[in-house]
């Protein structure tokens, strides 16, 4: 914890590299990920402070629409979409996620029943190798159902009919820092 907090002692003493982000926010992206420490949108992309809208879930779960109880995904993303004006989304999942694996292996969550009961939004399970310990084949499945699962909420359906929005399927690889993005004409995912 202590490198943490020297960082932080020190990090508020250039007060002029920050000063115009008071001003407010215009991120381009929403960048949806796993809550993983591994995964840092901003090393991954070279974001600077208020070029990604981020929003980080346990599996990089986006969760079904419904208005009658709003999550706090929901939320993040309609205020991404209508209020920032973000012209992308980017679903980004990753190799090794300790949540996918489980869904593919089918581990027995009893002991842990939030994250049990997060992980049942993912559906339908993910499929691959339950042997491969970078479940790569389950996260990129994954991550293109969570890119349909977007499809689904009233703003974004919106926006992608006024050819307003970007949706975009990642898969970060932490071994290497590999990046590859799904390309719909060959239902593949290819170096960026």
């Amino acid at each position: 914890m202590q490198p943490l907090i020297d960082n932080a002692r020190t990090f508020g003493q250039r007060p002029e590299e920050f000063a115009q982000l008071a001003e407010g926010q215009s991120p381009q992206v929403l960048f949806i990920t796993c809550s993983d420490s591994r995964v840092v949108p901003a090393l991954i992309t070279g974001a600077r402070p208020g070029e990604l809208f981020e929003l980080r879930t346990a599996g990089n779960i986006v969760p079904p629409y419904a208005s009658q109880h709003p999550t706090g995904e929901a939320a993040t993303i309609e205020y991404a979409v209508e209020v920032l004006g973000v012209r992308d989304i980017v679903v980004c999942g990753h190799s090794h996620c300790g949540a996918v694996g489980a869904l593919v292996r089918g581990d027995d969550l009893t002991a842990v029943p939030a994250v049990r009961d997060w992980l049942a939004h993912a559906t339908p399970r993910p499929t691959g190798a339950a042997e491969d310990p970078e479940v790569a084949e389950g996260v990129q499945s994954h991550v293109l159902t969570q890119l349909l699962r977007l499809r689904s909420y009233p703003c974004i359906e919106r926006k992608l009919a006024e050819g307003a929005l970007g949706l975009h399927a990642w898969y970060y690889e932490v071994h290497t820092g590999a990046v590859r993005a799904h390309r719909p004409q060959t239902d593949t995912f290819e170096a960026l």
